[in-house]
C-alpha cells in the first residue's frame, strides 16, 4: 500500500485501533519488526528483493528494511503507536534509489525503550536482536493479531481486485500458447509478462507450470520440458499488487479435446469446486466444507472405478488423501497464505480425514479464501508399499497403475465471503477446456 492520501492513513489508523483492542495489552510493550535485507550468496553487493513482514506491513503500509513499529498501551499520543525508521544512507540512495521514509529516527528506539525499562516486551513481525520475550505471550498475541487481519477492509479488497484483473489477463494470454512443442518455461514467460503489462508489481509466489507427469507435483517449477499433445497442463499462478496476492489454478489439455477419462476427472474437480464455493458463507465451518468436498470427490472416484466402498467411510480413514493430499484452501491477501491457521484457542484436529487441513475456523464476511480441490496421480504416494497394504481393498490398484504418469488436475479460485453470498474475485478466468 503506497501511502499517499488521507483515506489510506485513515485505514491504517483503524487497523491499529482494532489490533490494539484485540490484543488487549496493559503493561506490555509491543514491537513489530519489518525485517532486514538478506544478502545474495557469492559475495555480491546485492540482496534478495526486500519484503517487509506482513504483520509490520499491515500496520504501516511501508517496506522499511530495519523498521520497527512500537506500541505502548499506556501512551496516549498517537494512540500509543510510534513508527521508527532507519536513516537512508548515501550508498542506499546512490545504488538503490531509496528515499527517506516518514517516521521517528530508528536511533530513538533505544531511549524510547529505556524510558520503559522493566516492562515486558512482545516481539511480533521479524525477530529483533537483543529483545527477550515470553514465547507464550508472543504466541497468544500473534493469534489475536492474526485473527484481526482475516477480514479485509476496502483498501485491501481494492488491491486484490486489481491483482485479479492482472491475473485474468495473464491466463487469457497464456491459453493461446498451450500446444504441443511449447515448453513450460515459455508458458511462464507469457503469463508473467502479461501480469506486468496489466499493473502487477510481481508474482504472488513462484509460478507453477506442470505438464504431463509434472502436473502431479504440487509446486512444480517450470522446466524446459516441451508439452506433448494430450498432456494435462496445470498452471498455478497469481499477480501481486502492493503485497496483495491472487492465487489461481487452471488445468488444460494440450492440443485436442480431452479424452473421456480426462473429461471425467476435470468435470469431477470442477463440480466439487463450484459446490464448495457455494458453501462459502458467513458462519460456515471450513473443515465441514473440506469434508464435504472430500466425500464428493471420493464418490466420483468410486464412479470412475478407482476406489471401492462407501465415500464417507473412506474419507474417515483418510483414504481420499491418496488422490487429494492437500486442504481445500486457505485465506489469501497480504501474501499467498494470509492469516490462515486455526481459530483462536482451537487445537489441531488430529482426525485422519483432516490431517491436511490448512485452516480450521468459521468463515466470516470479509474473508477471502482460495477454493482449490484437486485430484492427482502421484507416484511417490501411490507406489508407497505401506499405503498399498493399508488401502488394498479401498483402491482398484490395477486401474490406478494405468493412470500413473498422467499428472493431475487442480482448479482454484479466490472467493470473497459476503453477507449476500460468495463473490468469486477470479470469475473472469474461464474454467472450460
Amino acid at each position: 500500500m503506497k501511502i499517499n492520501n488521507s483515506r489510506q492513513l485513515k485505514y491504517l489508523a483503524e487497523r491499529r485501533r482494532r489490533v490494539a483492542e484485540a490484543i488487549g495489552l496493559h503493561d506490555e510493550i509491543l514491537l513489530i519488526g519489518a525485517g532486514e535485507p538478506i544478502p545474495l550468496p557469492g559475495g555480491s553487493d546485492q540482496t534478495y528483493p526486500f519484503c517487509a513482514h506482513p504483520e509490520y506491513y499491515y500496520l504501516t503500509g511501508i517496506d522499511s528494511p530495519g523498521g520497527v513499529l512500537a506500541f505502548d498501551p499506556r501512551q496516549r499520543s498517537s494512540k500509543g503507536w510510534v513508527s521508527f525508521v532507519p536513516y537512508v544512507t548515501e550508498a542506499e540512495k546512490t545504488w538503490e534509489g531509496r528515499t527517506q521514509l516518514t517516521g521517528a529516527p530508528l536511533p530513538r528506539l533505544e531511549p524510547w525503550l529505556g524510558a520503559r525499562r522493566g516492562r515486558p516486551i512482545i516481539n511480533l513481525g521479524a525477530p529483533l536482536r537483543g529483545v527477550r520475550c515470553d514465547e507464550g505471550d508472543v504466541a497468544l498475541t500473534r493469534e489475536q493479531f492474526t485473527h484481526v487481519r482475516r477480514a479485509k477492509d476496502e483498501i485491501e479488497l481494492s488491491l486484490l481486485r486489481r491483482a485479479a484483473v492482472a491475473t485474468a489477463k495473464g491466463f487469457s494470454a497464456v491459453r493461446r500458447h498451450i500446444r504441443a512443442g511449447v515448453s513450460e518455461r515459455a508458458l511462464q514467460i507469457e503469463l508473467e509478462a502479461e501480469f506486468f503489462r496489466n499493473g502487477a508489481d510481481g508474482v504472488g509466489y513462484g509460478t507453477i507450470v506442470g505438464s504431463g507427469p509434472n502436473a502431479a507435483v504440487m509446486h512444480f517449477s517450470p522446466s524446459r520440458r516441451k508439452i506433448r499433445r494430450g498432456d494435462f497442463v496445470l498452471i498455478d499462478a497469481g499477480a501481486r499488487v502492493d503485497h496483495y496476492v491472487i492465487d489461481v489454478t487452471r488445468t488444460f489439455v494440450a492440443g485436442h479435446k480431452p479424452t473421456h477419462f480426462q473429461r471425467d476427472v476435470l468435470s469431477l474437480v470442477l463440480k466439487a469446486e463450484r459446490n464448495a464455493i457455494s458453501r462459502c458463507v458467513p458462519g460456515a465451518e471450513w473443515k465441514d466444507l473440506h469434508l464435504k468436498t472430500a466425500i464428493e470427490m471420493t464418490d466420483g472416484l468410486i464412479e470412475l472405478k478407482l476406489m471401492n466402498g462407501n465415500a464417507e467411510s473412506l474419507v474417515e480413514q483418510g483414504a481420499h488423501t491418496l488422490f487429494f493430499p492437500h486442504g481445500l484452501g486457505h485465506l489469501v491477501g497480504l501474501g499467498v497464505r494470509d492469516a490462515s491457521g486455526p481459530y483462536p484457542g482451537r487445537a489441531k484436529d488430529e482426525s485422519p480425514a483432516l490431517r491436511n487441513l490448512r485452516m480450521d475456523l468459521p468463515l466470516a464476511a470479509g474473508y477471502v479464501t482460495t477454493v482449490e480441490p484437486g485430484l492427482y496421480f502421484i507416484p511417490g504416494i501411490l507406489n508407497d508399499p505401506k499405503r498399498r497394504r493399508q488401502y488394498r481393498q479401498s483402491v482398484n490398484w490395477r486401474r490406478v497403475d494405468n493412470c500413473l504418469g498422467c499428472g493431475g488436475v487442480r482448479i482454484e479460485d479466490n472467493v470473497l465471503v459476503t453477507e449476500d453470498g460468495p463473490e468469486v474475485l477470479t470469475a473472469s478466468i474461464p474454467t472450460d477446456w
